[in-house]
């Protein structure tokens, strides 16, 4: 009883005329609730609702019938009985008439009507009552927008799923429909009309049906719509497009060929018109169209067509030269919406009606502009207008052609000879042996239009041969021609390489004479009207640019982008003679141009050939990797052993070409990680075969460490967790067996760092290059290590580690960086002795490292035959802690990207160097170290320290990134940023000493530059005024302009979005100041350009804000006017612009 009260409560709740609609749509979902549970049944529910279903007050009437017809929409999942959903569908059907109670008989019909079969589905006989009511009784245009909207779902359910039922209704229901959707403006509605239109014509498809009976009525309903256009703001659609509405329109168009005779002629009507999106739509609709109404309908709009398209493509043709357009010629062209619309029609309709081609071949607008291109002998004869014609001419007959061999044959009969003619290889000259003989190649003429339109011909045909690869073409005539031409087309395409023209001809004839050859070189290999004779002719030729021309570099460029492709087509069927013949021919010549020494081609070009050529097949790259290979290894004893610089340099190319190309492609490809594997045990294997390092110059010497250290961390990135280990194994039994590495390595094993660490400062130094080279490498190979993989001996590794940081060894700390990131919190189990767990590695750098200042100059000697004077042992302890501070910095980094806690002592040590000397309660180590160093010394330390916040929160290409498989926490940077701000913005409020003061500026700079964006801005009331403060102290000193522009790319951020600019209006005077002082900022244009950029976002601010300081700002826009760098005098312009209209916008505010 009681919760039969509850849900009556809820009845009288949503029938009260008060209830607002979340209190209504609560209730519904209540009691429905309640029924999908059976603790209501229908039958109970609709018994005790009979009184406000039939009452008198239609309020009340027509919210409980509204209640139950939602209630209905909610069980459309629950099985209803037959006697239910009839008893329903009557009453339903009934309150049809009852135009106060519309909109819930509607929503109750259709609720029932998207029923299912298997949970009860509406009689066919009901459905037909519920149509015969619906055109007696509703007024579709005279209810409101949601109403009409329900209606119209409302027909399109009964037409998408009862259409049998309702399909006698015949002249009535096509009446009722024209009658319900005369004059509908709203969207929403109108895709429902349209869906509806489309219905009703696959309902009635026959030529008597009811629907031809009210045809013209129907489409002069639907054409009233097109084009499509929104007369109200885009807000006022919920959500319709444009694009969607006018698809919808189209489909309703061509839902039934009985519209062509009206559709056609409006669509060209429209052609006309001065819009040009009723342009594009027309011949969108029409392309549409044509595929729907049938080759028989259309083929009496033919001539019209052609008109239309001739018209929009030739004979005013709307295309734009692209970009590339001048080195082809100025046949570059970007054809505009309407020609790409207008040319996809002529595609259509010739698909659909093949006779359509005789329009085109005997058009004489066509043919007399083909003829007249002999006029033209050079390029730069022929006028911009002229050229778009040759573009349009060129598409029109490639589009005739493709759709089918018999098209293909009808263009080729018709224009090819034209073409040949033009080209001086007339079809007339004797034949010898199947081809012009060489006497009557007359390509003197050179004349590029004819060029262009063969080429055009030469794509066409192959579209059809590769399209129809299976067809027998020698008996058709277009092969003939190939047959006779194929060889005089190959020379003639050929002699446009090497003709002596102006430059930028020259270029033009290369980009055509190549692409010519590349499409006769890409036909099958079973169109053999382009012989293996001159497949295997253009390669050579190919090659021959390839290994002889480089200094041409566009040729060069264009040649091997050309082989690439023919090499991606032919490779397609690994076992045909083309790829064969591209094997032997091209790729086997490439790739043996890799360890030769020959000079006319550098090896950088060659490793480019080798490498796109190389990627056409997976066989082949697997050879270029095996000479790779093989060049590096016998390079590298040449160049580290023996210091031939030559071998230097190659090796940097080498391993360049392989870390940054080859490694990066087979981990796209996956499946071949033998490679990445076979190469670092082999550079090992090297290293471990060398016995002594000799480089020279320095220069050289840094460069290929550089790319030797780079090559490694790629390819033990690029390697499982398995394989990793085989590497970190073998890479730990070459370090162990080196004289140096070998013993820090004992020393490590058997004493703490901090014991050690800094009497073999002086001694890190006596220790070979080939010592060096290992630790650096040993280090690239724990940087790209996955977390899983299991490191060996790793407290010797991590105490290695340190003692060289120490040194001043950085790839050290990125490797300590790398492993606090990647190493487990703890280890358990056998192997935990040898291993290494982030506590125990923790445990030991931080006293390691902190405790490297507890020593004082008597400790540094202390223990050694060697005696230092005192300012060496300063220099010394100056080296050592710099060093630290580093490594710090890289520990702290790793710590904080994987979200570690540890990284607060870390970065408080870091603030304990920022602030040396300056701070009351400096420990009594640092105490010493203040006493022991100098001035300058101290200010080099602080500088380092505020530098480290650079390395803890900017992104590194070296280390710690997801490359080499670092543990990344989301929003890191954030965090640390909001950790440290208030820690920074107290020590700034307490520091009384300018030098303080301007390194914690530094590190805050380090900081916001490289936190992002919606963090300073939340933060932004703060900010700002430091910010300024930054700017100033930074602009004094040129050493640090990289950071100057950084702070400034920030404050350019705050100005531009929203919630930094009141912030900004607060501080506006303060940021104009500066701003104007750094549009003089000489050591940086970059600067100079982005302070006036800020300067127009400024302008923006409220004027009250900004106008006392617009004179100012006027002056430095004119000052800066005369910029020597173009691109800040541009900006000045934009500057001195945005500042003079502040006047006349505040007078019209």
């Amino acid at each position: 009883m009681g919760d039969s009260v509850q849900w009556i409560k809820h009845i009288e709740l949503y029938v009260n005329s008060s209830a607002t609609p979340s209190q209504q749509a609560a209730s519904v979902d209540a009691v429905a609730t309640l029924l999908k549970k059976d603790l209501l049944t229908l039958e109970t529910l609709v018994r005790e609702m009979d009184m406000y279903l039939t009452t008198t007050d239609s309020i009340i009437r027509s919210r409980g019938i509204l209640l139950l017809a939602e209630l209905l929409a909610q069980l459309t999942s629950k099985p209803l009985s037959s006697t239910s959903i009839l008893s329903l569908m009557g009453f339903f059907t009934e309150r049809l008439a009852d135009w106060k109670a519309l909109r819930g008989a509607i929503v109750g019909c259709l609720a029932l009507l998207r029923r299912k079969d298997e949970v009860g589905k509406v009689p066919d006989s009901e459905a037909k009552a519920v149509a015969q009511s619906y055109l007696q009784n509703v007024p579709v245009q005279s209810l409101g927008q949601h109403d009409r909207k329900l209606s119209f779902q409302l027909m399109e359910c009964l037409l998408d799923r009862y259409s049998g039922a309702i399909q006698d209704l015949g002249d009535s229901l096509v009446y009722g429909i024209c009658e319900a959707i005369d004059g509908e403006k709203d969207p929403q509605c109108l895709l429902l009309v349209f869906h509806i239109v489309e219905s009703l014509a696959r309902l009635y498809p026959g030529p008597s049906s009811p629907f031809s009976n009210y045809v013209e009525d129907i489409f002069e309903i639907l054409g009233s719509y097109f084009p499509i256009h929104f007369t109200h703001s885009q807000g006022d659609h919920d959500g319709i497009k444009r694009e969607e509405l006018s698809r919808a329109l189209m489909l309703a168009f061509a839902s039934t060929p009985h519209f062509e005779p009206f559709s056609i002629p409006l669509l060209l009507d429209k052609l006309s018109s001065s819009l040009s999106t009723a342009k594009v739509e027309s011949f969108r609709y029409l392309s549409y169209c044509t595929a729907k109404y049938g080759s028989d309908r259309m083929a009496k709009h033919a001539e019209a067509l052609w008109s239309s398209i001739k018209e929009t493509t030739y004979i005013s043709p709307q295309c734009t030269p692209t970009k590339e357009s001048e080195l082809i010629g100025g046949m570059g062209f970007q054809d505009s919406d309407i020609m790409t619309q207008a040319f996809i029609l002529l595609h259509e309709v010739i698909q659909q009606y093949g006779d359509f081609i005789s329009l085109v071949i005997g058009d004489d607008d066509i043919n007399v502009f083909v003829n007249s291109l002999n006029h033209y002998e050079e390029i730069a004869d022929i006028p911009v207008q002229v050229r778009q014609r040759l573009h349009s001419v060129g598409h029109i007959l490639s589009a005739c052609a493709k759709p089918s061999v018999e098209l293909c044959n009808k263009i080729l009969e018709s224009f090819f000879p034209l073409v040949m003619d033009g080209l001086g290889l007339s079809v007339s000259k004797p034949i010898e042996n199947g081809h012009l003989d060489a006497d009557c190649l007359s390509i003197v003429k050179c004349n590029f239009a004819f060029f262009y339109l063969c080429i055009e011909l030469l794509a066409a045909c192959r579209y059809v041969a590769v399209s129809h690869d299976k067809l027998e073409f020698s008996h058709q005539t277009w092969y003939s021609m190939f047959s006779n031409f194929s060889k005089s087309l190959v020379k003639g395409f050929f002699s446009l390489l090497s003709s002596n023209v102006a430059a930028d001809a020259q270029i033009s004839n290369v980009h055509f004479g190549v692409k010519g050859l590349q499409i006769l070189a890409t036909f099958p290999e079973s169109f053999t009207a382009v012989s293996k004779s001159i497949y295997e002719s253009i390669l050579l030729g190919f090659v021959s640019i390839i290994t002889s021309d480089s200094n041409k570099t566009f040729l060069w460029t264009s040649t091997l982008k050309a082989l690439v492709e023919i090499g991606s087509f032919v490779n397609k069927c690994p076992e045909s003679v083309q790829s064969a013949s591209f094997e032997n021919i091209v790729f086997g010549k490439i790739v043996s141009l890799i360890p030769s020494d020959d000079p006319a081609m550098p090896l950088s070009l060659k490793l480019q050939a080798a490498f796109e050529i190389g990627a056409t097949r997976k066989d082949f790259m697997l050879r270029v990797v095996r000479v790779l290979d093989e060049a590096i290894f016998t390079n590298f004893s040449a160049a580290i052993g023996l210091g031939n610089h030559k071998s230097d340099g190659v090796m940097v190319k080498l391993l360049d070409a392989y870390s940054q190309k080859v490694l990066p492609w087979f981990l796209k490809i996956g499946g071949c990680e033998e490679i990445p594997l076979n190469f670092a045990l082999g550079v090992w294997e090297n290293i471990a075969n060398t016995g002594s390092v000799n480089l020279s110059p320095p220069k050289i010497a840094s460069d290929l460490f550089g790319a030797v250290m780079n090559a490694m961390k790629r390819a033990v990135g690029n390697c499982s967790k398995e394989n990793q280990e085989l590497i970190i194994n073998k890479a730990f039994g070459v370090l162990v067996s080196s004289t140096g590495c070998g013993s820090m390595l004992t020393n490590s094993s058997c004493s703490t760092v901090k014991e050690k660490a800094l009497p073999q400062i002086h001694n890190f130094g006596n220790f070979s290059d080939r010592d060096e080279w290992l630790i650096s490498l040993f280090a690239s190979v724990v940087i790209a290590l996955h977390p899983q993989t299991s490191i060996p001996n790793g407290k010797m590794i991590m105490q290695l580690f340190i003692t060289s940081l120490l040194n001043g060894h950085v790839p050290s700390s990125h490797a300590l960086g790398s492993l606090v990131n990647k190493l487990p919190l703890e280890i358990k189990g056998m192997d935990s002795s040898r291993s290494l767990s982030l506590n125990e590695a923790l445990d030991t750098i931080f006293p390691s490292l902190r405790g490297n200042s507890r020593f004082d100059n008597t400790s540094l000697s202390g223990g050694s035959e060697i005696s230092f004077s005192s300012s060496r042992l300063n220099t010394l302890r100056m080296q050592s802690e710099t060093n630290t501070v580093v490594g710090l910095a890289w520990i702290a980094k790793g710590l904080l990207m994987r979200g570690h806690e540890k990284v607060k002592d870390m970065t408080m040590a870091l603030l304990s160097y920022l602030t040396l000397g300056h701070e009351a309660g400096d420990s009594k180590d640092l105490q010493n170290l203040i006493d022991d160093l100098d001035e300058r010394d101290l200010h080099q330390l602080r500088t380092s320290a505020a530098d480290a916040f650079h390395i803890i929160m900017s992104d590194s290409g070296e280390c710690l990134n997801r490359m080499y498989h670092a543990t990344i926490r989301p929003l890191y940077k954030q965090r640390f940023f909001s950790i440290i701000m208030p820690i920074f913005l107290s020590l700034v409020v307490k520091s009384d000493s300018p030098s303080s003061r301007s390194m914690l500026y530094r590190a805050f700079a380090h900081i916001v530059s490289d936190t992002p964006m919606t963090a300073i801005l939340g933060e932004a009331k703060k900010l700002v005024p430091l910010l300024l403060k930054c700017l100033s102290m930074l602009s004094k000193d040129a050493v640090d302009k990289e950071i100057l522009y950084s702070i400034l790319l920030v404050m350019s951020g705050v100005l531009l979005e929203e919630n930094g600019k009141q912030v900004a209006a607060e501080n506006a005077p303060s940021i104009i100041s500066q701003l104007i002082e750094l549009t003089a900022y000489s050591h940086m244009m970059a600067i100079r350009e982005t302070a006036l950029q800020c300067l127009i976002a400024v302008s923006e601010l409220p004027h009250t804000r900004i106008y006392p300081s617009r004179a100012k700002v006027l002056r430095a826009a004119s000052i800066s006017l005369d910029d020597p760098k173009r691109i800040v005098r541009q900006e000045a312009v934009r500057c001195h612009q945005a500042w003079a209209s502040t006047a006349s916008t505040n007078l019209h505010s």
